[in-house]
């Protein structure tokens, strides 16, 4: 089946325009479609290869009239080899240990979300988010999601990602870290980590969500190649202007 006949059975709605959290003096509109039913699982893996990404049981696309700068875009994993920076980043981590469990919400998460979000985005929505909504944000899922926890030897939680787990890949929903271990590179870590596990599962992709050229808290996302972009309606090859090793 494909994502055009199941459209069919999807009711779309388009959002109100508000203001970009990620270009200056621009507005966004969205295409959301809810997530339900025994065929959530089959029509998030369809959505997800047409670009959509998921927040709680709703599947959204950035369809604004003036703008296409978000590029959803995603890692073929098969090809990816990590170079000198990335080894170094994994090897400063070699410590951690990292277990997959259900999607259930801790107040050990939370306290170390409301540390990241403090420290790497006190201004945003997120970080007006009390248990309440934290919990939302993990236990809201109609599909097949989970979380790595990622912990010191002494036990404590150093990092979390919410991942989706689609038949063709791990879709990155969000991460978040202790912010004062600078150099252990935490959020670039916890992607390599995703390759791997997607390698050693022959997945063929990670889905990071949306990359927008001029914003720079993105640009990370370019280091990870073979990169592809969503375009025009098809998965493109993405190349970085310079080379992983020189970042």
């Amino acid at each position: 089946m494909t994502v055009n006949q199941r459209r069919l059975t999807q009711h779309y709605f388009m959002t109100a325009p508000m203001p970009c959290p990620y270009l200056p003096e621009r507005f966004e509109r969205k295409l959301v479609t809810e997530l339900r039913g025994p065929e959530a699982n089959g029509v998030h893996d369809l959505l997800s290869r047409a670009g959509f990404r998921r927040s709680h049981s709703i599947a959204y696309l950035p369809a604004c009239s003036e703008c296409n700068a978000c590029v959803p875009v995603r890692v073929a994993c098969q090809g990816f080899k990590p170079g000198r920076s990335f080894r170094r980043i994994q090897t400063r981590n070699n410590d951690l240990a990292r277990s997959i469990v259900p999607p259930s919400a801790t107040q050990e998460q939370f306290q170390l979300f409301n540390t990241y979000q403090d420290a790497r985005h006190g201004n945003g929505d997120m970080a007006r988010m009390d248990a309440r909504d934290y919990r939302a944000m993990v236990e809201d899922s109609t599909i097949d999601t989970s979380i790595f926890e990622y912990r010191r030897t002494d036990g404590s939680l150093i990092a979390v990602a919410l991942i989706d787990n689609l038949s063709d890949g791990l879709s990155a929903v969000y991460s978040f870290f202790d912010p004062t271990e600078h150099k252990r590179g935490l959020g670039t870590y916890i992607i390599l980590d995703l390759i791997s596990e997607a390698q050693a599962l022959d997945l063929p992709h990670i889905y990071l969500g949306y990359w927008i050229s001029d914003c720079r808290k993105m640009s990370y996302k370019m280091r990870f190649q073979p990169l592809e972009g969503f375009k025009n309606g098809q998965w493109v090859s993405m190349s970085e202007d310079s080379p992983e090793d020189g970042a």
